[in-house]
C-alpha cells in the first residue's frame, strides 16, 4: 500500500450523509451538469472544495458533457493543494462512487506519488472501493498529463479485467451503455 498521510474516502451521493462531515478537510464533488449541489456539507464545510460538472461518459453522446483535460487540470491542481504532512481527509464523490470518483482518486494518488507503480496506485483505489470502475477517458487524460506513458491506462485495464472476472454480468450493460472500449480494455489486459 502507498504510505500517504492523507485519508481517502470515495463514495456516492447516497453515502454523503452517513460520513463524518467534520473530519473532511478537502472535498471534490463530481456532478452531472444539471444536478443540484448536495446539502450534506452545508453545516460543516471542508477547508477546500472543488465541484466539477460533467457526465459519466467516455464518448461524445447527444446532450452529454464529457470530462475534459481542463477538468482534469483543475482536479490535479486541487490535488496538489493537499497538505503533505498535516493530517487531511480527502473525500471524492460522484453520483454512484464507482466511475468518476474512482478515476479522480487514481489521478490524485498517481500525482502525489510519482514514483509509485501504476498497479500499486490502482490497487489502492480497488482496496478503498471494491466496486471501482474508473472512467477511462478521465484516466487517459490523467495518464497523459502525468507522463505515465499509457501505464496508468493499462493498470486500469487490468482492474477492469478483475472486475469482469468477479462480475461477468456487467459486460453486456457496459457494452450497451457506450463503454465497449472499457470492456475491450479488460479483455486485452494481461493477467
Amino acid at each position: 500500500m502507498i504510505d500517504w498521510t492523507v485519508r481517502q474516502t470515495i463514495c456516492g451521493l447516497d453515502e454523503l450523509d452517513a460520513l463524518g462531515r467534520a473530519e473532511v478537510t478537502h472535498l471534490l464533488s463530481i456532478l452531472d451538469p444539471d444536478h443540484p449541489e448536495p446539502s450534506a456539507f452545508n453545516a460543516a464545510p471542508p477547508q477546500r472544495r472543488l465541484t466539477l460538472r460533467f457526465h459519466d461518459v467516455i464518448l461524445p453522446l447527444p446532450g452529454m458533457v464529457m470530462p475534459t483535460r481542463d477538468d482534469m487540470a483543475a482536479l490535479l491542481e486541487f490535488g496538489r493543494a493537499l497538505p503533505a504532512r498535516d493530517p487531511a481527509h480527502l473525500l471524492i464523490h460522484c453520483h454512484m462512487g464507482i466511475s468518476r470518483s474512482t478515476a479522480a482518486m487514481v489521478a490524485v494518488i498517481a500525482q502525489a506519488h510519482p514514483g509509485a507503480g501504476e498497479d500499486e496506485v490502482v490497487a489502492q483505489i480497488e482496496s478503498a472501493r471494491a466496486k471501482a470502475w474508473p472512467n477511462s477517458l478521465m484516466i487517459r487524460h490523467a495518464d497523459a498529463m502525468l507522463g505515465r506513458d499509457g501505464r496508468l491506462v493499462a493498470a486500469v485495464g487490468r482492474l477492469y479485467r478483475r472486475q469482469l472476472e468477479r462480475h461477468p454480468q456487467f459486460a453486456e450493460p457496459l457494452r450497451q451503455g457506450g463503454r465497449l472500449c472499457e470492456v475491450e480494455m479488460a479483455e486485452a489486459a494481461e493477467g
